[in-house]
């Protein structure tokens, strides 16, 4: 099938001279190669009552102008309140999917997050552009023939089937983020059922440095929500688990090597941090509260999984199957510092 092309500058040149001249518009269009219905057309919609004749300049303008106004209207910048919901979205580093999720569970009116792609792509949002505020392509990951732990005797398989379906609160998932070689790790644990995350600094992954970070870690926590479980990979500085597991009185799990879909929620919010401390960040000079700000903004983030609700006490509000006291925890974990 040909492809449609619009009127040349040229060709409308060469309509003016001949129809003036007395061709037909048959033989016009035999010449350009047009169907007679097209060159009629164009003679109609550009036709100069004023001065009763066709010219080609002055169809050329008419056209430029009504291809200026054709294209669709993104609705999201005819709204005001839309635009400045989405625009202080952005400025949290919310994902347009989660932007307009939110959106749509709190409005009648329907945004779409392809609207926000293409006003952020358009330069339609001061200060926001998609290699800044937007999160870069993740990793893929290959199925292994053969998946195993080199920790049999607490192998992920035996986890206990409240912590697998997420039924409860306590079971973390951890693991450390390096910023590059000798520049410091960050130790990350987040509790399954929430996604509440806490995170905390180490100068290297030593056995000894790694234990104390997670039970800082658990320290902050520990006075809401009793941690029960910690589920890790199968990496080197997780050998000393034993003594994790008598300092914060929980029992340590291992996931099956080169199966980090295991650990979904603790590799997404890995990923979330990477993004405001990509690899190469010197954690040795990192400020804890720089640290803490960005794990308050990961926690106040809606999740989809939780149907668009930034804190898990709106979650807990709109289930109604939680009792007081689970209303309670979350309104002080949500703030932990």
């Amino acid at each position: 099938m040909k492809s449609y092309t619009h009127f040349t500058l040229n060709e409308r040149e060469y309509l003016q001279e001949n129809y003036e001249k007395g061709k037909s518009i048959r033989k016009i269009a035999a010449f350009l190669g047009r169907s007679p219905s097209t060159v009629s057309r164009e003679l109609k919609r550009n036709w100069s009552k004023k001065k009763n004749h066709y010219h080609a300049w002055g169809a050329n303008v008419k056209y430029i102008c009504r291809r200026k106004n054709c294209h669709r209207k993104n609705h999201l910048l005819l709204n005001e309140e839309m635009y400045q919901f989405t625009h202080k979205g952005l400025l949290q580093y919310w994902s347009p999917e989660i932007i307009a999720g939110r959106w749509n569970t709190e409005h009648s009116e329907n945004l779409s997050f392809s609207s926000i792609y293409r006003a952020v792509r358009a330069g339609q949002f001061p200060g926001i552009k998609p290699w800044t505020h937007f999160r870069r392509k993740a990793k893929t990951y290959s199925n292994q023939k053969k998946s195993y732990t080199r920790f049999f005797d607490s192998s992920i398989h035996d986890r206990p089937i409240d912590a697998d379906n997420r039924s409860r609160f306590g079971d973390f998932e951890g693991d450390t983020i390096y910023g590059s070689v000798g520049k410091g790790y960050l130790v990350t644990a987040i509790d399954r059922r929430s996604r509440l995350l806490v995170a905390v600094k180490c100068e290297d992954k030593t056995i000894p440095v790694i234990n104390k970070a997670f039970f800082l870690a658990f320290a902050k926590v520990s006075k809401q929500i009793k941690p029960l479980t910690l589920t890790l990979d199968n990496g080197t500085e997780f050998l000393g688990f034993k003594d994790i597991e008598i300092e914060n009185n929980l029992k340590v799990y291992f996931a099956d090597s080169h199966s980090p879909w295991q650990r979904g929620s603790n590799e997404n919010i890995n990923g979330l941090i990477r993004f405001f401390f990509p690899r190469g960040t010197d954690f040795r000079n990192l400020p804890q509260e720089q640290l803490d700000s960005v794990v308050s903004l990961i926690n106040n983030r809606p999740r989809k999984c939780l149907e668009y609700l930034s804190r898990i006490v709106n979650y807990i509000d709109s289930k109604n199957d939680f009792d007081i006291e689970d209303r309670k925890l979350f309104e002080k974990l949500i703030n932990i510092k």
